[in-house]
């Protein structure tokens, strides 16, 4: 027993040297979550990846300025963003081939989850570059979680489309049986609601979020209609979540009311 336990102990020890070596001959790109609300959701090991990287990638440098004055982290900020991604990400690569270390963050949540983040990453894993992403916030997690629909299994849908395809898209959705989640800003909450209403029926189970992690933070479940007539007497306001119950477990509440 003591043998296998000492060569385990060389085996990681010469697994981390390698890794090193590689660390050393090129930077590390550090995908960096950061609060979507609560500034105490931001983790340690985030402040200090913002702290010791050379250059930090932001969606907006306005937004993410004040984040980093909040935490006393003085560090060059670059723009980054879904407009100029694919004419700065060559540049980054190039500093990262040189290496330096390179945080990429969003003026809130994940970078990649509905932010820019995809372009880069691709051409960094592309070019063989680490790419080390932190865990940390993002709306969607707790807003499944608390919504009291399964969340076994899942799909996260982001935006809808604002205007060409939304209808074909809810609509193809119609038989999905897994828990759906959507993001939504507060314009379009309240037509998104009645769109679902007609497509998966008013009867679906549902849970709207909204203002995940601020002070204003409200969860309104229900039915579709319920939640459909709950924000049409109260104007929808900060950016939403939406948790849609699949076809299948709408079915499984059908039977169980008919059996009682």
């Amino acid at each position: 027993m003591f043998s296998v336990a000492a060569n385990f102990s060389l085996f990681t020890i010469h697994f981390s040297f390698k890794n090193t070596n590689f660390a050393a001959d090129m930077g590390i790109l550090y995908i960096v979550p950061t609060p979507v609300g609560n500034m105490e959701d931001m983790t340690l090991r985030a402040i200090r990846v913002l702290k010791e990287a050379d250059v930090v990638l932001a969606e907006d440098t306005r937004t993410s300025g004040i984040l980093l004055k909040h935490f006393g982290i003085q560090q060059h900020l670059l723009s980054h963003h879904k407009f100029n991604e694919h004419g700065t990400s060559a540049s980054v690569i190039e500093r990262l081939q040189a290496g330096q270390t390179v945080a990429l963050v969003s003026d809130a949540g994940t970078p990649g989850i509905s932010d820019p983040g995809f372009f880069l990453v691709r051409e960094a894993v592309r070019a063989g570059i680490e790419v080390q992403t932190l865990p940390g916030a993002t709306a969607f997690v707790p807003a499944l979680v608390s919504s009291g629909l399964p969340c076994d299994r899942f799909c996260f849908e982001g935006f809808l489309p604002q205007k060409k395809g939304r209808q074909t898209k809810i609509r193809s959705l119609a038989d999905e049986s897994r828990t759906m989640v959507f993001y939504e800003s507060p314009y379009r909450v309240l037509k998104t609601l009645q769109q679902f209403s007609e497509e998966f029926g008013a009867e679906r189970q549902c849970s709207v979020c909204r203002e995940i992690s601020k002070i204003h933070e409200e969860s309104v479940r229900g039915t579709l209609a319920e939640v459909t007539a709950h924000f049409t007497e109260h104007e929808p306001r900060g950016e939403f979540v939406i948790i849609v119950a699949g076809k299948t477990e709408e079915k499984e509440e059908k039977n169980k009311k008919d059996k009682e």
